[in-house]
């Protein structure tokens, strides 16, 4: 039995209404209700996405979808900008596709300079640029707008966006920034359960996409369009997530846009703010970090570990203990989602309570 709240970067806590709107009866997913289901989220997620193209809903993981565009887009040579271990990952994935790939590495927490990859780009190899917005397992956000610029230099070459923590958190103009391909997933700060990706694709993306075999079924972007014009999804979809999904987009809307990214950023400056206080330090450069979570750097050598343990045992929340390569080397704090400054503040003030016992003397 789960009893205590999630703080951790993904997933995030659930709220029991949104669980409730997932607890709507089951549909036909060939029936006209599914379709009215279907139709209802776009014009939200258009919004969202700042896009006029068509919003796809996958019944997986994020990684899902990040795995078909490799398999849907490229024909000569990927290009991963890495910068974490979700970054990092996309060229192991590209590879195991059988895509040439190459890396654009970083250190972590680090940001992808766009001049950097403006002359990765100059050298004409490369077809597909893959990029994590905002890499989780660093808390740090790439400047997206900055690299766009750069991309949109090179019009043979097709864009991936990874924006699974910072979507909806910060402002992403789609067609503005002439993004091609943008996905997120449902369990950050959309703050449903795992398993629905979202994702929009450009027209330009189509072309390259008709022009490439090997594409597959279940991720192929042509059969994605082929069924969203019908209102329906190419294979079973995850009804009770679109349900929850449905939900969701009316909360943010009742909220507002703008009103809910000035509630993330307010809240990301309170968790910085004690980071400071307390002695601490961000793992990355304070103007590149996320909006969305905070990753801490352990330079005081707390007992991360132990830290971690009791703040769950003890007050019943969840942090992160730090990812990959940079486990007790750094800890996260999520503030996305429905958080807000009230439960932020108790979290703060109940680390505060726990944190004294596992600094080191």
């Amino acid at each position: 039995m789960i009893d205590y709240k999630l703080y951790i970067p993904g997933p995030v806590d659930v709220s029991p209404e949104a669980y409730q709107a997932m607890a709507t009866r089951v549909m036909g997913h060939r029936s006209p209700d599914f379709v009215d289901l279907y139709q209802s989220c776009q014009a939200q997620l258009q919004e969202l996405f700042q896009t006029k193209d068509p919003v796809f809903l996958s019944t997986s993981s994020a990684w899902g979808v990040m795995e078909g565009a490799v398999r849907n887009l490229s024909r000569k040579k990927v290009l991963c900008c890495m910068c974490g271990a979700f970054s990092d990952k996309w060229l192991d994935v590209s590879q195991r596709c059988g895509k040439e790939a190459e890396g654009l590495v970083v250190e972590w927490g680090t940001h992808i300079p766009p001049e950097l990859l403006d002359e990765k780009l100059a050298s004409g190899e490369f077809d597909l640029v893959t990029l994590v917005h905002n890499e989780t397992s660093c808390g740090m956000m790439n400047p997206l707008e900055g690299i766009m610029k750069v991309l949109a230099k090179y019009p043979d070459v097709i864009s991936v966006i990874d924006t699974v923590s910072s979507f909806s958190v910060v402002p992403i103009p789609k067609d503005d920034w002439g993004i091609d391909v943008i996905l997120t997933g449902s369990q950050k700060a959309l703050a449903l359960p795992p398993g629905l990706a979202l994702l929009s694709v450009s027209e330009r993306a189509f072309a390259r996409a008709e022009s490439i075999e090997g594409r597959g079924y279940y991720f192929d972007f042509l059969e994605f369009l082929k069924n969203h014009e019908k209102g329906m999804t190419p294979s079973t979809p995850a009804i009770p997530q679109i349900h929850g999904l449905k939900y969701t987009l009316d909360k943010i809307f009742e909220e507002g846009i703008e009103n809910r990214q000035a509630r993330h950023a307010k809240l990301n400056a309170i968790v910085h703010d004690w980071v400071s206080e307390k002695g601490f330090e961000l793992l990355p450069q304070k103007q590149y970090a996320s909006k969305s979570l905070t990753c801490v750097r352990n330079n005081l050598e707390v007992d991360i570990a132990g830290f971690v343990k009791a703040l769950r045992e003890e007050k019943k929340l969840a942090i992160d203990g730090g990812y990959g390569k940079i486990k007790g080397k750094t800890f996260r704090i999520s503030n996305m989602g429905n958080e807000n400054e009230e439960t932020i503040s108790h979290l703060l003030s109940s680390m505060d309570e726990v944190l004294p016992r596992f600094l080191s003397s």
